[in-house]
Order: structure tokens, then C-alpha cells, then sequence
């Protein structure tokens, strides 16, 4: 079948998937490629991106998130639509309030994911504003809870944060005293200041606290 009609551009980290969806999107009669995610945001438009949003690393080590690259590739004219298999739905919310028009997880059967990419390139409804209005509002919670994180993270001290982020790390008091040259007394004492200062009554606490609030890669 001659692929006819707009570009379908597969952006997806995972060579064989996406080019498996662009011969099951050809055998449909679509003109669908597929594109690396380093280089989609140079693509021009108009078409349809169907975007992955764990998009492995750059060429520096940095994580390539997929819901950053929404709202640039909307700029180029193309409308996007996300088809990932994170289990996290407030990312998918993410990239749906960035403007994405549906979501599509990977585990759903092709006929799903046809319909729905036809139904985008015809402008049509790819995914039903309830669920649409879900995801986005637990994305919008999501956010607002990081914020409250980061301002009682954002209490702590340098130090007392580079002793939350090794506690973190698993390790344990005598070996950040070791780290930083000082007595496991002066170790406690900020340990107890971070319990404090974020309203946390274990060091568990405070690690949980910390994770939930840190970015995918590094410290804060």
C-alpha cells in the first residue's frame, strides 16, 4: 500500500518498537518515519508525533524527557500524540497539559492506537475529555505537591541537604561524619535540625520526603 496523507513521525528511544510501528502504520496506508529524539524538535510539520515519553539519554548522560519536547514540537507545526508505556499518569498528564491531544499506552493493541491516530490526524476526539481532564488535574495535584516539597526542602541548609541527599544514599551517620571530617555528634545534631525543619519524626521520613521530591537524575 502506497503511503498516502500526512507524516506520522515516530519518536521513540527503542529502535526496533518504532520501527515496527512505522511498517504496521505503512501496511495502513500512512506515511509514517520514524526520527530520534535528539533531532525531533528540528523536524518541520504539519504531521502527527507519536512521542514516547522515557526517551533514554543524550549524548552527555542527561535524560531525555518526552513531555519537554511537546510544547517545541506543537511550534513546528506537528500534533502529538503520546504513546508510552510509563506507569506514572501524572507525566502523561504532563505532556497532555503541554498540549499533547491523546495518550496511547504501549500495551494497548494496534487497532486502538490506529484509531486513535487517525481520529488525531482527522482532528477529531482521540481520547474522551474525561479521561483527558483526569490525567491533567493528577498532574496539576502532582505539581502542587512538588512545590510544597521543595519549600520544606528548601529550609534546610547546604549542609544539612548534602547529609539528607547521603542519607539518602543509604548511607549511614558515621559514614557522613567520615565524608565531611566531623564528629558523629555534629552529624546527629543536623540530623535532627532536617527532622525538624521538615515536620518528620524518623530519618525514613526524611528520605522519603527527599526521593519523592528529587529530580529523576541527581541530587537537589
Amino acid at each position: 500500500m502506497i503511503p498516502i496523507g500526512p507524516t506520522v513521525l515516530v519518536v521513540d528511544d527503542h529502535e526496533l518498537v518504532a520501527t515496527t510501528l512505522v511498517l504496521g502504520l505503512r501496511a495502513e496506508g500512512l506515511d509514517a518515519r520514524t526520527c530520534a529524539p535528539v533531532t525531533a524538535t528540528a523536524q518541520e510539520g504539519p504531521g502527527l508525533v507519536l512521542l514516547d515519553l522515557d526517551l533514554g539519554r543524550d549524548a552527555r548522560g542527561r535524560r531525555l524527557d518526552g513531555v519537554t519536547l511537546v510544547e517545541p514540537l506543537r511550534a513546528r507545526g506537528w500534533t502529538v500524540l503520546v504513546l508510552s508505556g510509563t506507569a506514572d499518569r501524572a507525566r502523561v498528564g504532563a505532556a497532555l497539559a503541554e498540549g499533547a491531544v491523546a495518550a496511547v499506552p504501549k500495551a494497548a493493541p494496534f487497532p486502538r492506537l490506529l484509531a486513535a491516530v487517525r481520529a488525531a490526524l482527522a482532528g477529531g476526539e482521540a481520547m474522551s475529555d474525561a479521561r483527558r481532564r483526569e490525567l491533567v488535574e493528577l498532574h496539576a495535584q502532582r505539581s502542587v505537591e512538588r512545590r510544597a516539597l521543595a519549600a520544606r526542602l528548601g529550609s534546610l541548609t547546604p549542609r544539612e541537604r548534602e547529609v539528607l541527599a547521603h542519607l539518602a544514599a543509604g548511607h549511614r551517620a558515621q559514614a557522613v561524619a567520615d565524608t565531611f571530617v566531623v564528629s558523629l555528634a555534629t552529624v546527629r545534631s543536623q540530623i535532627r535540625a532536617i527532622l525538624t525543619k521538615l515536620g518528620v519524626s524518623s530519618q525514613l521520613e526524611a528520605v522519603a520526603l527527599y526521593r519523592k521530591a528529587a529530580p529523576p537524575d541527581g541530587v537537589l
